[in-house]
């Protein structure tokens, strides 16, 4: 189990870095779009997030 995790973890940090990799600008604008979001649209966009891979999770098994 905890070798899994430990893959999990690796491959979301591949996946992460995709971006500003590949699209530096692009990942800049992002973020400085997400500076200007409220707490609480910061607040949904992680609740999104997590009800997205959790659901992602479940499918999967």
């Amino acid at each position: 189990m905890a070798d899994s995790l430990w893959t999990l973890l690796a491959l979301v940090l591949v996946i992460e870095g995709l971006l500003p990799f590949f699209n530096p600008r692009g990942w800049r604008r992002m973020f400085e779009q997400a500076l200007r979001l409220s707490d609480g649209q910061l607040r949904f966009v992680g609740l999104l997030s997590m009800s997205i891979g959790l659901a992602v999770l479940w499918f999967l098994n």
